[in-house]
């Protein structure tokens, strides 16, 4: 009996002693902490002030207010007196605050780094940059901290235009080059691209139409939410046999060379957004050349034309910007007056309101709705006053279909004597849709619609045209093309103009 007395008796001092070890321990565990960093803390400092950690510290970093914070501390082994210093030893680095805004970023969705505005540049398929170097998966080639990628089509076409009884036939090689150089920085971007078509008959009396653009933007991110854009470009093309300017019976009509340059910034306050831009367009002529081999000088069509918008939007949601919008502009012509005797610089001044909406990858576009006024300096020319409709729209109802369409209205300025000029409203549509992996289906058109004011001698007109288009994707760096295309040109005076075109070609891609 006594000995199992005494058995019971040391099993319950046991147990007590256990239970007040581990009190104690717990206590000290969580009294140590709170006392290391009370002793941190300077006087008339706050807890949450940002503080550097001596080594060997064992502290927490979240601030006791934060509730996303983690709350448990970070513990690390104790080194001996004569170890060698380790990276682990090192002090860790300042607590980062996250509530407040970095100056030099401007809003963009940030990378993982919490310092990059841009996302890092893929390639066109979305592999990765080198992954397999010896097959060359990833397409574009890599020049520094840019990647360029070209491509080629070369093609045969025929082509045949009316206009009445007169009737031109061709048959054409084309080629067209189009590249594309974008940068990949952390911030700020730079991106240009090159568009060229060249053609070169090989039957038939038709006109050649080679074509040049090319376009360079530099996107610069400002602190305060603030985005400029500098721009420049060059854009070569012969004026169309179809444009009311154009001289009749020429062989060979004018090249127009146009150079182009900008600046805008753009800025977010809040739920409103500014935008202000001015842009210089330099337009020059050369000769045509008739029939009979005769030159026809056009350089007194020659302008520098400049023009200045503003813009604020209000952002009731981020999906729909409503915005008003006012423009100036003026166009000074190299010689005073014209061939015919007539001044034909000019000034004007519109605006528009709208809305912009963006519904992400699925939706997004503006439209606006104005008016437009042009004076010309000779009191000879009326004055051109119409309503304007501008836009744009994209939008993707499904994977691999793809729409877009286009709104613009121009004031052209006229070449006849005692004309003035006309509005030209423009509709241009594109629906993509990918049939295959490996095929692609491609339906565009549109309407260009040249409005006179009613006391000139010239009808309204309108232009219309459609084509249809299939890529196949015989490779990744070959595609097979072909398209089909119809323009009429439908004059209430004057006879009407009808061409097709169709052609085959090959497109080498990298």
């Amino acid at each position: 009996m006594g000995i199992g007395k005494n058995k019971a008796g040391n099993g319950t001092l046991r147990l007590t002693a256990w239970a007040t070890s581990a009190m104690l321990g717990w206590s000290v565990a969580f009294v140590a902490p709170m006392s290391a960093d009370a002793q941190s803390l300077s006087p008339g400092q706050n807890p949450d002030d940002t503080q550097t950690i001596s080594p060997g510290t064992d502290a927490t970093f979240a601030s006791p207010t934060d509730p996303t914070a983690a709350s448990s501390s970070n513990t690390q082994p104790t080194s001996s007196t004569n170890q060698a210093p380790t990276a682990a030893d090192a002090p860790p680095n300042m607590r980062l605050r996250l509530d407040s805004v970095d100056p030099t970023t401007t809003g963009s969705t940030l990378d993982t780094d919490l310092r990059r505005v841009n996302l890092p540049e893929t390639s066109v398929d979305g592999l990765k940059a080198r992954q397999h170097p010896d097959r060359e998966d990833a397409q574009g080639i890599p020049l520094g901290t840019f990647t360029l990628r070209p491509s080629v089509n070369q093609s045969i076409n025929i082509e045949q235009d009316r206009t009445g009884s007169t009737k031109d036939d061709r048959t054409f090689l084309q080629t067209d080059l189009r590249s594309t150089l974008t940068s990949d920085w952390d911030r700020h971007a730079l991106t240009i691209t090159g568009e060229g078509v060249w053609q070169r008959n090989i039957s038939g009396t038709g006109e050649e139409k080679p074509t040049v653009s090319l376009n360079a933007d530099l996107r610069l991110d400002l602190p305060a939410d603030t985005t400029a854009h500098i721009t420049a470009g060059y854009q070569f093309s012969r004026e169309d046999t179809s444009d009311p300017n154009a001289i009749a019976g020429a062989t060979k009509q004018s090249a127009v060379n146009q150079f182009t340059t900008g600046l805008s910034l753009e800025r977010d306050f809040g739920l409103l957004r500014g935008t202000t831009a001015v842009e210089l367009t330099r337009t020059a002529y050369s000769d045509a050349v008739l029939s009979d081999g005769t030159q026809v000088t056009l350089s007194d069509r020659d302008q520098t034309a400049g023009t200045w918008r503003g813009r604020i939007g209000y952002e009731l949601s981020p999906a729909i910007i409503p915005f008003v919008e006012a423009d100036l502009g003026r166009a000074v012509y190299d010689q005073t007056r014209d061939s015919s005797g007539y001044a034909r610089s000019n000034q004007s001044y519109g605006g528009k309101a709208g809305v912009e909406l963006d519904l992400g990858d699925k939706m997004k576009g503006e439209l606006g709705f104005g008016y437009q006024h042009t004076q010309f300096d000779d009191s000879r020319l009326a004055s051109i006053d119409s309503p304007t409709i501008d836009g744009n729209f994209a939008w993707s109802p499904q994977r691999g279909t793809d729409v877009s369409i286009g709104l613009s209205t121009t004031v052209q300025p006229s070449t006849t004597a005692g004309e003035s000029g006309y509005t030209a409203y423009q509709i241009t549509s594109t629906l993509s849709h990918q049939l295959r992996d490996d095929l692609t289906a491609k339906l565009t058109g549109g309407t260009i619609w040249r409005d006179y004011p009613s006391i000139s001698s010239f009808a309204d007109e309108t232009e219309y045209d459609a084509a249809f288009g299939l890529t196949w994707g015989i490779n990744r760096y070959l595609d097979l093309t072909s398209n089909v295309g119809y323009q009429l040109t439908s004059r209430k005076t004057g006879d009407d103009t009808r061409q097709l075109q169709a052609g085959v070609g090959l497109t080498v891609k990298r």
